[in-house]
Parts: structure tokens; sequence; C-alpha cells
């Protein structure tokens, strides 16, 4: 899933690691989701396209000829939060519940991803009004995730790094498993 807080961003902007995952032989899905920018949506409108894409991709596995079980999801700052909530069991505000992943992605890899958007510390809390914390991965994650591996740069002035530190701790401590690995600048 692409980033732009989101506000803006389109599939083009993932268009190159779904081509890398056609490259490695895998299928590279390039799914688009609601902006403010160019649907007047908010970030509860982005996260439901989430679970329905992924719901989408599993009920369309035989034509894309892959395993509705095997689908890693990844996405990059505000595409990394869309992505961590198609693999949270429970429909978040805005979001049907007939519209969920059928199962939760195999693994996640995410980029400079937002995974707390509480009013105390998280990233732009006001953009989520009231559903804020119910809105915020970091506190709805399922007991139990796919393995995740998380990259975030050091000195990111967008979404600071230690978002992706406390997820991986938060992982960590509940027996999940989170690779991170620090990209330097």
């Amino acid at each position: 899933f692409f980033g732009g807080g989101w506000t803006r961003g389109t599939p083009a902007n993932a268009a190159g690691f779904a081509k890398w995952a056609a490259d490695l032989g895998l299928v590279g899905v390039a799914p688009d989701y609601r902006t403010k920018d160019r649907f007047g949506t908010s970030p509860l409108e982005s996260v439901a396209d989430g679970r329905a894409a992924l719901r989408w991709v599993q009920e369309h596995a035989v034509e894309l000829g892959i395993d509705p079980q095997r689908v890693v999801v990844g996405g990059n700052s505000a595409g990394g939060h869309v992505a961590l909530w198609t693999a949270i069991a429970h429909s978040p505000p805005g979001s049907v519940g007939g519209e969920a992943p059928r199962f939760p992605p195999v693994a996640l890899v995410l980029t400079s991803a937002v995974s707390d958007t509480s009013p105390e510390k998280g990233y732009t809390p006001a953009r989520f009004g009231a559903d804020a914390m119910a809105l915020s991965p970091i506190g709805q994650l399922a007991p139990r995730m796919p393995p995740t591996i998380a990259f975030h740069g050091d000195a990111d002035t967008t979404v600071p790094q230690g978002q992706t530190l406390a997820l991986r701790d938060r992982l960590r401590a509940t027996g999940n498993v989170c690779e991170f690995v620090n990209v330097p600048g």
C-alpha cells in the first residue's frame, strides 16, 4: 500500500514494488484506497479499503494463480498503517465485517509505518478524531500477528522511527516475530 498521509498518493507509487515482486516470480499487486485529496475521505475509509482490497485478492486467488492463505502485505508510511490493519482480526470503525480479509496476511513488510495514532503520542491523531485510539494499530494488534519485517530511517522527519520501535517491542512482548531494520539517514 502506498504512503501519502491518507491524503495523497495512488497505486502508481507502489507499482515498483509490485513489479519487483513479479520479477521474483511472485504475483505483485498495487492496490488503491481512498485518500482525502482524491475522494474527500478520512483515514477510516483508507483502512476499510485496504481490508477490502486484501479480501478481493483472496476471493480472486484462482484468477491470480495464488494461494489465498499465503499473501504477504506491505506498505509505506500511511500505507504501512493500512497494511497493519489487514492483519488485525476485528473490524475497526468505518469498516464492514463482510469486507474483512478472509485470512490474515502470511507476513507483513513495512517501511516507515504509522503504527500509533493515539491522542497521547500518536502520529497525527487529529486526522482520526474520535477514532484515534480505535484506529491505532499498536493498541489493536491481534494476539497472533504475522511475522513482520519493518524498515525505518533513523532520521525520518515525517514518521518518527519510534513508531516502528514501539511496534517491534509490542509485537515481541506478545510472542510475535518482528525483525527491525534501521536505515541510516
